[in-house]
């Protein structure tokens, strides 16, 4: 069976988290092999990375390099190989993370990110030019709803802990990377868990992806 990239993106509270072993486990339950990871992060020095951007102060630029430094680690590490072996990856976040996070949240050049995006996911071997998942499932939420979600949950890193119009911008932004794309499926994350996973396995159902 070929390979598969699937994506889960959306703000911080949004719920894609609660989906990933039940996805894992649909997968699995047709006999496919999965490699499950996320973002930033996949590999030691990834994971490395991560901390660095999750707990430690800098400006948007640096963040940037870092993110995208430990993402073409991620793949030439881990995501590449396990599409060649026709895995399932199934990744919590990836590129459109950073256009949301970085772009539209700090406010950084997306142009910049467009060429950095291009540097780290180009694909020599392949008539696609960049490596780019086949699905992307948004969670989509509204920021107060995500806001007060995350309000009992553990001590929150940088991201988790910025105000509400932080993440009015970061939702402007996975929806303006959204638009640009057919690859995206945007799910209601407002609703109950169980509706959210009928849309989740509609999206996949739709797209041909379940056999």
């Amino acid at each position: 069976m070929s390979a598969l990239f699937l994506s889960l993106e959306g703000i911080d509270g949004a719920g894609k988290s609660s989906h990933l072993d039940a996805l894992e486990a649909l997968f699995r339950g047709q006999g496919r092999a999965v490699t499950r990871t996320r973002e930033p992060g996949g590999t030691p020095l990834a994971e490395r990375l991560r901390e660095m951007v999750l707990h430690e102060a800098m400006d948007p630029l640096t963040e940037s390099l870092l993110v995208f430094a430990a993402r073409r680690d991620h793949v030439v590490q881990v995501i590449e190989p396990a599409l060649a072996r026709g895995d399932v990856v199934i990744c919590d976040r990836f590129t459109d993370a950073t256009f949301a996070y970085q772009g539209g949240g700090r406010g950084f050049d997306l142009q910049v990110l467009d060429q950095l995006e291009r540097w780290v996911q180009h694909r020599d071997s392949h008539a696609a030019a960049l490596l780019q998942p086949d699905l992307t499932l948004w969670f989509d939420l509204p920021p107060e709803v995500a806001a007060a979600r995350l309000a009992d949950a553990r001590t929150p890193d940088k991201f988790e802990a910025q105000s509400a119009e932080f993440f009015r911008r970061v939702s402007a932004g996975y929806a303006r990377r959204a638009a640009q794309s057919p690859r995206f499926a945007r799910i209601d994350a407002e609703r109950s868990r169980e509706a959210v996973w009928e849309q989740v396995h509609q999206a996949l159902t739709q797209r041909g992806f379940l056999g």
